[in-house]
């Protein structure tokens, strides 16, 4: 006889089809299957998952917004689309984006009844989002699924071109500074740390800025050129962001998110300061900007990273 629990489950979640009383992470994967070569139902899973285990749970909504940030402009870059498209989407991305949803699903399961425990760390951090819906617990969770991902996925990585190697780097850059400013001010804005928790709280849209990554990875897949041409093409903005406020605190910045998501191996994707996930560092060279405006140095200098 199915549990109290898992019958409310079944009765009250609005993860539209589930029919009987399998263990989370199976539906997980079954909903993930559901959407795989559609990247719009992609985006409407993701939405689903905040509105909770009972479809009505209007306290996760604000999350909401960062989160559709982060997949949109993944879908927008055709990464998303069927491997059979022409282009063909990108395994590594489609695997990456299918963890995050398929540890949001997992989480929304158990959280409403479903049978099984959590299948990594990342669900367990997103049960505690789903108990207490917080900036710090949102951005632990989702960091926590996406670095997950790319450690499950490095042999994928390596497949792809040099120049989206590069861009894989400086979207994990992104997620951690995003995730510093909101829980580690200081570390990601030295003496205007006042600021930080404002800039990274995921419900606004300034967070949404930094996780969008519009402005920062080309507009369109596969990668025609090498990661020179486009770091020169980057918008000046964004440039700065990575290259006088991100690159200067880089180890930093992995040892504290290493240590926040409890994941020690996030060390292993950074050397010396410098991101080496599925790159080399003899090419580290890519990492550094001989032209950088006054203005970006004067950046650098007035957010040089503090203790917490």
């Amino acid at each position: 006889m199915a549990s109290t629990r898992s019958r409310r489950f079944r009765r009250t979640t609005d993860a539209s089809a589930i029919t009987d009383c399998r263990e989370a992470f199976a539906w997980a994967e079954a909903q993930v299957a559901t959407a795989r070569d559609e990247p719009a139902e992609r985006l409407a899973l993701l939405a689903r998952t905040y509105r909770g285990p009972t479809g009505g749970a209007p306290r996760y909504l604000p999350f909401r917004r960062a989160a559709l940030s982060f997949i949109r402009w993944q879908v927008d870059r055709g990464v998303l689309d069927p491997l059979d498209a022409s282009p063909p989407g990108s395994r590594w991305w489609r695997a990456v984006n299918e963890r995050l949803l398929r540890d949001g699903c997992e989480s929304v399961a158990l959280a409403g009844g479903a049978a099984g425990e959590p299948s990594s760390p990342a669900v367990r951090f997103w049960l505690e989002f789903i108990a207490r819906p917080t900036g710090h617990n949102w951005y632990r969770a989702h960091n926590a699924s996406i670095v997950g991902a790319y450690l499950e996925h490095w042999g994928l990585a390596k497949a792809e071109s040099a120049a989206e190697r590069f861009f894989m780097n400086v979207a994990l850059g992104r997620v951690l500074y995003a995730h510093a400013l909101n829980a580690a001010p200081r570390l990601a804005l030295g003496q205007f740390a006042f600021l930080g928790r404002l800039l990274g709280d995921p419900r606004l849209g300034m967070a949404g800025a930094f996780l969008s990554l519009g402005h920062v990875l080309p507009d369109r897949y596969p990668l025609a050129h090498n990661a020179e041409r486009y770091i020169a093409a980057e918008h000046r903005l964004g440039r700065m962001l990575d290259y006088a406020v991100i690159l200067p605190r880089g180890q930093l910045l992995y040892e504290w998110s290493a240590d926040e998501l409890r994941e020690p191996r996030l060390l292993d994707f950074v050397r010396d300061g410098y991101p080496i996930y599925a790159w080399p560092l003899e090419e580290r060279h890519v990492w550094r900007s001989g032209d950088m405006p006054i203005v970006g140095r004067l950046l650098e200098l007035v957010t040089r990273p503090r203790s917490n």
